[in-house]
């Protein structure tokens, strides 16, 4: 029988931009699921953020946000700006990164690889938004 179960993950950054590991929240969301073989989703609801899969590694890091900033550099006169908004390199940083992420679930753990990690990542941050968990399978 097919099992699912949902978690909602709440953010409001400090900053503008942040990227967030939240592998152990995904983890517990299986965990609590009792799901044993399956599939985790892993999704941002909002616009401007993202989720992504790769290394908890501060370098690696910065060198996603610098690499972001020089595709969809901030600041730049936007035309979805002309809706009054100011946040058009937000939109496209959440495009490049994607907004979610689907994961193995086997034996009733996450299975990423070793150096794997999820992060949620916020492009036009300091205000309420939230990442759905669903977790799905036997």
């Amino acid at each position: 029988m097919m099992v699912t179960h949902t978690q909602y993950l709440w953010f409001n950054t400090e900053k503008p931009r942040e990227y967030i590991n939240i592998t152990a929240q995904v983890e517990k969301a299986v965990q609590e699921s009792g799901v044993q073989e399956g599939l985790v989703l892993v999704s941002a609801m909002h616009i401007t953020a993202g989720v992504y899969v790769n290394d908890a590694e501060e370098g690696i890091i910065q060198d996603l946000d610098d690499m972001l900033e020089r595709l969809a550099p901030a600041g730049v006169p936007y035309r979805h700006h002309r809706t009054g908004e100011s946040n058009g390199d937000a939109h496209l940083k959440s495009l490049l990164v994607h907004h979610q992420v689907i994961l193995p679930v086997t034996a009733g753990r996450l299975d990423l690889g070793p150096w794997q990690q999820v992060y949620y990542a916020e492009f036009d941050g300091q205000r309420r938004k939230r990442v759905v968990i669903k977790v799905m399978g036997a």
